[in-house]
C-alpha cells in the first residue's frame, strides 16, 4: 500500500502510557473497550480552581510511585528533585516503552540512538513563588516591591528551580538515563507537538541520524496556573447529571474541553534493526504532516490547517484518502472547534465514509501528552481488530455530518489511520499509522 518503498520504514517497537485511565498498557487498553472514563473530580489542590472541580487526573502518580514502579536506577530516582510533575510524567512513560520494547541498552548503538519530545511551557505552583514574593515585601507598607526582585526575589528561589520548569528537560532526562548519544530535539507546540515530534523522528530514521528513537510528549492543563489560563480564555465543559460524560466531542450537547494531565511514549525503531533483534511491531509509521493558518485578521483557520496537515501526511505516506479505515480526531468537545474539524474532513472526505473517533473523551486535554495517548489507542485497539469508541456521545450534530464510532468498540479489518490534533492558533498536525 505505501508506495515509498525504497525508504527505511520506521515502525512501533514499544508503548508508554501515564494517562487518567491507566498508567500501563494493559490497564489503558481495558478502559478504551469498556468504555470507562478517566474524567472525575479531582483530589489534588488543583481542584479548587478547575472547572466544578472536574478533570483527567492521573491519580496513581506521586514520588513514592515513581521511585518504585517507574525509575530503577539511584541516578533516576536523584533526579527527581529537578523534575516538575509534567517532567516525571514524561520521564516515566519513557521508561514504560522502554521496557515494553525489550532494547537492551548494553547492545545497541548510542550514536544512533535519539529523543524527541513534546512538552508545553512548564509553570510554577503559586505556592513555591510564596518566599520570593515575600522576601520583597517592605517592612514598613507591607507592599511588594519590584525593585527588590533581582536580589532578594531570586535568591529566596528554590535551588536550581529553572532545570525543573524547562520544557526541554524531558528530552534531557531521558537521554542521561538511557545514554542516547543521537539526535535529541524538544517540541513545544501544545497538542500540536505530537505529530511533529513524530515527523521529525521519522526525518531522522530515515534519513540514516538514528535507528531508534524515544519519542513522546507530556503535558498539563491541570495545574493551578494553567486551569485558570484555560478558565479564562477557553470553552469548558461540564455534565452535572454525569461529571464523567463532560467531554462529549462533536455531541449536539457539547459545551467545551475538559482539563487533565497525562504523558505518552512511543519507541521508534528503523524496520530492519527491529526485525534483527526479534523486536514485537506493534505498527508502522507512514508519514506525518503539519500546517499552521491564520486569516489576516489573525484568528485561526483550523479547518484549513486540518486539511493541509492530513494532505500532507498522506502525500508523505504514499496514501490516499480511501486508504484510510478511521481518524483519531482532535475532538476536543468545544462547540467551534469541532465544528471547524468537522468541516475539515467533510472537504477531505469527499463523501467518503470514514470513521470517526475521538478519546478525548475518555480523559480530556492535556495538551502535549494527549496526541500520543490517542494515538496509542488506535494502535492497541486495531492489534485486535477495533477502532475504539467516541463515549459520551449520545445526540448526533446532524449539523457536522461525520461518522462518528460511539455504539462500542467498531470491528475493522483496515489497520491504516490518521491522528489529528491542532491548537487554538491554527497549528495543526497529523500522522497516518498502519497497525500490525
Amino acid at each position: 500500500m505505501n508506495s515509498n518503498t525504497s525508504k527505511r520504514r520506521v515502525v512501533v517497537t514499544g508503548i508508554g502510557v501515564i494517562s487518567p485511565i491507566g498508567s500501563n498498557r494493559e490497564t489503558f487498553l481495558e478502559s478504551l473497550k469498556t468504555s470507562s472514563s478517566g474524567i472525575d473530580q479531582i483530589d489534588s489542590e488543583t481542584r479548587y480552581v478547575a472547572y466544578h472541580g472536574i478533570g483527567g487526573e492521573v491519580k496513581d502518580f506521586d514520588e513514592k510511585t515513581l521511585r518504585k514502579v517507574y525509575f530503577k536506577a539511584k541516578e533516576q530516582k536523584k533526579s527527581i528533585k529537578v523534575m516538575c510533575r509534567e517532567i516525571q510524567m514524561g520521564a516515566a512513560a519513557a521508561m514504560l516503552a522502554l521496557d515494553d520494547s525489550k532494547i537492551d541498552l548494553d547492545t545497541v548503538d548510542h550514536a544512533k540512538f535519539g529523543i524527541n519530545y513534546g512538552a508545553n511551557l512548564m509553570f510554577y505552583p503559586p505556592r513555591t513563588l510564596a518566599g520570593a514574593c515575600l522576601a520583597c515585601v517592605s517592612e514598613e507598607g507591607g507592599e511588594f516591591d519590584s525593585t527588590r526582585w533581582g536580589e532578594d526575589g531570586l535568591n529566596a528561589m528554590e535551588p536550581l528551580w529553572m532545570l525543573k520548569y524547562l520544557p526541554n528537560m524531558p528530552a534531557c532526562h531521558i537521554g542521561i538515563f538511557t545514554d542516547a548519544r543521537g539526535p535529541n530535539n524538544s517540541v513545544t507546540l501544545d497538542e500540536a507537538s505530537t505529530s511533529v515530534a513524530l515527523t521529525e523522528a521519522l526525518n531522522v530514521i530515515e534519513r540514516g541520524a538514528a535507528d531508534l528513537m524515544i519519542v513522546g510528549g507530556t503535558g498539563t492543563r491541570l495545574h493551578p496556573t494553567k486551569t485558570l489560563h484555560t478558565r479564562l480564555w477557553d470553552e469548558l465543559g461540564y455534565d452535572e447529571s454525569d461529571p464523567s460524560a463532560s467531554c462529549k466531542p462533536f455531541d449536539k450537547n457539547r459545551n467545551g474541553q475538559v482539563v487533565s494531565e497525562g504523558s505518552g511514549c512511543l519507541i521508534l525503531e528503523e524496520e530492519e534493526h527491529a526485525k534483527a533483534r526479534g523486536a514485537k511491531i506493534y505498527a508502522t509509521l507512514l508519514g506525518g504532516g503539519s500546517s499552521c493558518v491564520a486569516s489576516v485578521d489573525g484568528i485561526a483557520d483550523n479547518t484549513l490547517s486540518v486539511i493541509n496537515a492530513v494532505s500532507a501526511a498522506l502525500k508523505r505516506s504514499g496514501l490516499s484518502v480511501s486508504d484510510l479505515g478511521h481518524i483519531n480526531a482532535h475532538g476536543l468537545g468545544t462547540v467551534s472547534d469541532d465544528a471547524a474539524e468537522a468541516k475539515a474532513y467533510h472537504k477531505l472526505l469527499d463523501g467518503a465514509d470514514v470513521p470517526v473517533t475521538a478519546l478525548k473523551s475518555y480523559f480530556g486535554n492535556a495538551g502535549a501528552g494527549t496526541g500520543f495517548l490517542e494515538i496509542v489507542g488506535s494502535i492497541l485497539s486495531l492489534n485486535e481488530g477495533n477502532i475504539p469508541q467516541t463515549i459520551s456521545y449520545s445526540s448526533p450534530d446532524d449539523s457536522l455530518g461525520i461518522n462518528i464510532v460511539s455504539e462500542g468498540p467498531q470491528a475493522t479489518s483496515s489497520k491504516v489511520f490518521a491522528s489529528v490534533n491542532f491548537t487554538s492558533m491554527g497549528q495543526a498536525s497529523a500522522t497516518i499509522f498502519e497497525a500490525a
